[in-house]
């Protein structure tokens, strides 16, 4: 196959029309008419991950978070976005990034509930006429009744993270519980509306914090990382199945920080 049929085929997935405005999705390097039998997919494009594309003989990584962020002026190896870049391209490795398209439309919090084990779940935040969104909330129901320091431990053994920081009561039961993978703090007042228990997002500052405890809101901030690594699996899963000629390789799930 080439980049370029790889693309139409997550494109059909997350169109870039739904990415907001402020972001940058598709195609970050290379060529739409090489080659691809081996992608990549990861996360982050890092060091780690670029590694293991050279190590696996990778053609193309597809991420989540772009590689490239902003505007950029100059392409050189006096800036890390720029070694990064030099290095894919005089590798012939393609790099392909699904970021907010991919939140909106193609199932980040849906596979972030699912992974949550949450039943019945509807969008958190609708952002256009056909229902998509960010983020989901979903009732407990009645025989899955636990309190909000055993939703805790869940969401660690769901997502395999050592850790979560918990804003607020412990011990009261979660009827109504939310997701929302990435950053967060502007999702509680919306979890707030759906008299959410408990809202399970990521990069949740001090105030933020203190202040959905103060009304009443649980937050269970299992890190930026912890929730949306599982992008990998889902995105891996999609392409082994759509595209079958394709060899998937899978980024190593790793906190890029360790609390100690």
């Amino acid at each position: 196959m080439k980049v370029n049929e790889v693309i139409d085929i997550l494109e059909k997935l997350s169109p870039p029309a739904f990415a907001c405005n402020w972001d940058n999705v598709g195609l970050m390097a290379g060529d739409r008419n090489a080659e691809v039998s081996r992608v990549l997919v990861t996360l982050d494009v890092d060091e780690n991950a670029i590694q293991k594309a050279l190590s696996c003989g990778a053609d193309m990584i597809v991420s989540h978070h772009p590689l490239v962020f902003g505007s950029i002026n100059r392409v050189t190896a006096d800036t890390l976005t720029g070694r990064r870049l030099i290095t894919l391209i005089r590798n012939d490795i393609a790099c392909f990034s699904m970021h907010t398209n991919f939140d909106i439309c193609g199932s980040m919090g849906k596979a972030a509930a699912d992974t949550l084990g949450l039943k019945c779940a509807k969008t958190l935040e609708v952002t256009d006429a056909d229902g998509n969104g960010l983020g989901m909330v979903s009732d407990a129901g009645e025989n899955e009744v636990m309190t909000a320091a055993q939703w805790a431990e869940r969401v660690k053994k769901c997502f395999d993270i050592p850790t979560v920081k918990v804003f607020g009561e412990l011990d009261k039961n979660v009827y109504r519980i939310a997701i929302y993978p990435g950053s967060g703090s502007g999702s509680i007042p919306i979890a707030l509306e759906y008299n959410a228990d408990v809202l399970v997002t990521g990069d949740i500052g001090h105030h933020a914090g203190i202040d959905a405890a103060a009304q009443g809101l649980t937050v269970i901030d299992a890190g930026h990382y912890g929730i949306e690594h599982v992008f990998i699996r889902f995105i891996a899963e999609y392409i082994r199945k759509n595209m079958p000629a394709i060899d998937v390789v899978e980024a190593d799930v790793k906190n890029p920080f360790e609390v100690i």
